[in-house]
């Protein structure tokens, strides 16, 4: 899941951030899945995700709902769901061993944080995948704390500018750092943007 390795922060804010993917295999276990993947949400939903979404449809915020991301769903859907705490990932592990949809599950955190959740629930993890930073001019990107918000989208769909406007609404006392973080989710259509880690990033860069 290459569009989510990309977050950076300190460990204490990162080990508050989670996401799952479930899809089906091309040509193998598609057909049908769009039942197991609704599923899969029913779980997800059961432990107060901070955003779930769907890669073919969007969003919670942008389809209007939890019941319209699950009615939604067709085969061959890419879908998410964000947690902020490691005991909501084990009981969402928990679940889905339980569950044996039989369709590919990844979860992105930090590498030891999600091994102990999978230790918790009695299984291995099968591949691990870690981000070797960035390459290039990276003089040329915005501060890593502006980065540590963008990076949450893996599809850079929440650009930069919207992170400044919104850090001088909230000092200007024109939005709470909840609503700002509501307003940076919308772009990132596949729902792997954490809002809540969102608030708390744009509180600090407010000094709210």
């Amino acid at each position: 899941m290459t569009h989510t390795l990309h977050r950076i922060g300190r460990w204490s804010d990162l080990s508050q951030d989670f996401v799952f993917l479930m899809m089906p295999a091309k040509d193998i276990n598609v057909k049908g899945s769009a039942e197991k993947l609704r599923t899969f949400f029913k779980i997800a939903l059961k432990h107060k995700p901070v955003m779930i979404g769907d890669a073919k449809r969007g969003n919670l915020l942008n389809q209007g709902g939890p019941e319209k991301v699950i009615e939604n769903v067709v085969d061959q859907a890419v879908i998410h769901a964000v947690f902020d705490n490691k005991d909501a990932v084990v009981a969402m592990l928990k679940d889905l061993v339980e569950a044996d949809l039989g369709l590919s599950v990844v979860v992105s955190g930090i590498a030891t944080e999600v091994h102990d959740a999978c230790k918790k629930v009695g299984i291995e993890r099968h591949t691990v995948e870690h981000s070797l930073g960035r390459w290039g001019r990276d003089d040329k990107l915005p501060p890593r704390e502006i980065l540590e918000i963008t990076n949450m989208c893996g599809h850079s769909m929440v650009p930069a500018q919207l992170v400044y406007k919104m850090v001088d609404e909230i000092k200007k006392g024109k939005r709470s750092a909840e609503s700002a973080a509501q307003e940076l989710t919308k772009p990132c259509a596949c729902g792997v943007f954490n809002p809540a880690r969102a608030a708390r990033l744009l509180a600090e860069l407010s000094g709210k």
